[in-house]
This record gives structure tokens, C-alpha cells and sequence, in this order.
């Protein structure tokens, strides 16, 4: 059989599914991953770096984990804040299922899978953490950036997982470009060949 297509928008179907044991929020986990999504068989180095180095989350208000994949960020914000609403976005449908389907494994009725366009436009975050999704390009890197973090809270943070060879830097100056004042952006940690970003909107 070809191999399926690496992003896949149909839903897998129950036999697709597999259950694979992570460990997540300082706890060992199982959760359905399936082909055609971002990482089927592991948390990802890059998502690894970043929950490793990222401080904990707000406890409450709405957390955006932007590019959820099956939603190891997402899962991982909803266990560590359970009265936080937390939105896991993706324009992939199948991403979107298995992140609702480990949500209920999980218990946690506080997370939210979204395409992009059924967020609420008037939600501000408290918190944004993201492994942004370089390989789309630049471009469209660029324009989700340019759609998402204007919608922090004043005082907010979104913490972004780069690979330092797809391009770490320059994305931290571009964000300092393009957001100008207002706005801080520094690198918080180096690790295993990944730039975590803290993009901070100070008014």
C-alpha cells in the first residue's frame, strides 16, 4: 500500500489508531496517536526542549497551543492548569480528533480542539506555547505568527521551540521587527540543537 500522505485531514478511522506511552506533565501517559500527523510515535525533541524550559502556566483565563499536532503541548498545559481553558488549534482534522480523543482518556474537559476560524475572535491568551510549524514557510509562517500573537493579553508571554537549523534566529529578529514596541523577544534557553523564544507583550 503507498504510504499515506505525512499530514492527513480525514479523522482516522479505529483501526488506524494506536496507543503509544508518553510522559507528560511529570506523569506517564497513553495516548492514540495515528499516521498523518506531526511525530505519530513520540513527543518530538523540539516539543521535549520546550516543556522542559518553559515555566508553568497561568492557572487560569485561555491558553493557545498553536499547531497542536495529537496535542502533547495541549494535554500537557490542560493537566498542569485545570481551571485554564486550553484551545489546541490545527488545520488538520485528524490532529483535531486525537487530540479530543486523549483529552477524554485523560479526563480533562478543559481542552478545546479548533480549526483556526472557530476560536472565538474576541479571546485574548493568557499564554501562548507553540512548536510552530516552520516547514510551511516562511510566508505562511509568518502570516500565522502575524494572526496569533496580537491576541495575548497585555503582560502575556507565547513560548515558541525553534530549530536553530530552520532558521531560530533570524525568527527572532523578524519578531522583533514586526512587533516593535511594546513587545520583547529573547532567547530563554539553547538546547539540543533547538532556540526557545519569549515573545512577550509588555502593553
Amino acid at each position: 500500500m503507498p504510504q499515506e500522505h505525512y499530514f492527513s485531514s480525514k479523522p482516522a478511522d479505529d483501526g488506524s489508531l494506536r496507543i503509544v506511552p508518553v510522559r507528560l506533565a511529570g506523569r506517564e501517559v497513553e495516548v492514540f496517536t495515528a499516521g498523518g500527523v506531526f511525530s505519530p510515535g513520540h513527543v518530538d525533541l523540539g516539543t521535549r526542549v520546550l516543556l522542559g524550559e518553559v515555566p508553568d502556566p497561568p492557572a487560569a483565563g485561555h491558553l493557545l497551543d498553536l499547531g497542536a499536532g495529537w496535542g502533547p503541548i495541549a494535554l500537557t498545559l490542560g493537566l498542569e492548569a485545570p481551571d485554564a481553558t486550553v484551545w489546541a488549534v490545527d488545520v488538520n482534522e485528524r490532529a483535531l480528533d486525537l487530540v479530543r480523543r486523549n483529552a477524554r482518556r485523560l479526563g480533562l474537559e478543559n481542552v478545546n480542539a479548533a480549526m483556526p476560524d472557530d476560536v472565538p475572535p474576541d479571546l485574548r491568551f493568557a499564554a501562548i506555547w507553540s512548536n510552530p510549524p516552520i516547514r510551511i514557510g516562511k510566508a505562511e509562517l509568518h502570516a500565522l505568527l502575524r494572526r496569533w500573537l496580537p491576541r495575548l493579553q497585555e503582560g502575556a508571554t507565547a513560548w515558541l521551540v525553534v530549530q536553530k537549523n530552520l532558521g531560530a534566529d533570524s525568527l527572532q529578529r523578524w519578531l522583533g521587527d514586526e512587533l516593535g514596541d511594546g513587545w520583547t523577544v529573547v532567547r530563554t534557553a539553547t538546547s539540543k540543537g533547538f532556540r526557545v523564544l519569549a515573545v512577550t507583550r509588555r502593553r
